[in-house]
């Protein structure tokens, strides 16, 4: 027993000069660090240094017949982490951490950028972002307001995208331009963006050496109100095997052209109303399925779509309760019979300012298929 029990004391002590070693070594590796800050190197050049994120549980009722739903899940879970080199580049990354390991909704960086901002006429942003392709897009998740993106938005603006796209929630890889001008009473007039990507979606190489030009523009004319539009021209491309109009065997890359255009207008009040509505419009053929190897076109679906939303927050008390009310539509051949039509009414209301509960029930028409059925929604998020 007193040879265990020195065999246990000698063990712990080897641990404990283990730890102090340890300690000692980070401590030394730490006295750089601490003489730079104390000459002021930490607070010019690293400045604002955040980690942060946030949840999204959810739970849907869907009565489509054939397809019924009635599941919770987790919606979205993300990390982030920001801040400021040198007093003039912000740097972001953010990841997603649900979701299905291996696919294009699992697992994954969403965000990856820096923006030199010296000056409010010109910004530079580099990386992964969002594309300045419509209002609701740039939008954040929680902040977009409703159960989710509009329809048109969602297909048009490369989240499900209509042509084929893995699911990039609104991203790409590349280089913006933007800035603000004419400043009346602290607020500009006039805003623009314009960049260059390419054009395949996030966590993906540039596979035709194509680049995707999208660019807008809006004015300000009162405070609160937007009125503009965006622009986007470029193309889509696959390698792998499929088959061409006629049926016939082919193989090798193929590239897919798109132009789009959006007309947006929102307007925000400091009372918290807000009234956002665009109207999207997309020229240019799709993919027939989602294998990224299979370059077989949807002839049948054609080459146009178009889509339009209008929705209203109305606060039954600032910052806390809000009731809401949207209609969305989207053609995939931009033809009425063709057309899916959501009618959307709901509540949320704010706990502490980061804790958000809402519920919303939605009417959706599908008239290719004649369709009518009833969705409800609830979620509850958090900001941390």
């Amino acid at each position: 027993m007193l040879t265990f029990a020195a065999y246990l004391y000698k063990k712990e002590m080897t641990r404990n000069r283990m730890k102090t070693k340890w300690l000692l070594l980070m401590a030394l590796m730490l006295l750089p660090l601490a003489g730079w800050a104390q000459e002021g190197w930490s607070k010019d050049w690293f400045q604002n240094l955040k980690i942060g994120g946030y949840i999204i549980t959810e739970y849907q009722y869907n009565g489509k017949e054939g397809a019924k739903k009635n599941e919770f899940s987790t919606r979205l879970v993300r990390l982030n982490f920001q801040g400021t080199v040198a007093g003039e580049f912000d740097f972001r990354i953010q990841a997603q951490l649900n979701g299905m390991a291996g696919s294009s909704g699992g697992p994954r960086i969403v965000d990856a950028y820096m923006e030199w901002r010296r000056f409010d006429f010109l910004k530079v942003k580099v990386g992964q972002f969002k594309r300045a392709f419509t209002f609701e897009n740039p939008l954040h998740p929680i902040d977009e307001g409703f159960y989710a993106y509009a329809l048109p938005v969602n297909k048009l603006s490369g989240m499900s995208d209509r042509n084929g796209c893995h699911a990039s929630n609104g991203r790409d890889v590349g280089l913006q331009l933007q800035g603000d001008f004419l400043k009346v009473n602290e607020r500009n007039l006039l805003h623009y963006q314009v960049a260059l990507y390419n054009g395949q979606g996030i966590n993906t190489g540039d596979k035709d050496n194509r680049k995707d030009l999208i660019g807008e523009l809006w004015v300000s004319p009162v405070e609160g109100l937007r009125i503009g539009g965006s622009g986007w021209t470029g193309s889509y491309t696959r390698e792998g095997s499929g088959t061409d109009a006629q049926g016939a065997a082919i193989s090798g890359k193929r590239a897919l052209g798109l132009n789009r255009y959006a007309l947006s207008a929102e307007y925000a009040t400091k009372s918290d109303w807000n009234f956002r509505g665009e109207y999207i419009h997309s020229q240019g053929k799709a993919f027939l399925n989602s294998s990224e190897s299979d370059i077989t076109v949807n002839e049948a679906l054609g080459d146009k779509a178009d889509g339009w939303y209008a929705g209203v927050i109305a606060p039954i008390k600032k910052k806390v309760c809000h009731a809401k009310a949207r209609y969305s539509c989207y053609r995939s051949m931009a033809t009425s019979g063709s057309a899916q039509d959501q009618y959307e009414v709901g509540l949320d209301y704010i706990f502490l300012k980061r804790v958000k509960a809402q519920v919303g029930y939605i009417y959706v028409n599908e008239h290719a298929v004649n369709k009518k059925y009833s969705m409800v929604d609830c979620q509850l998020s958090v900001r941390f």
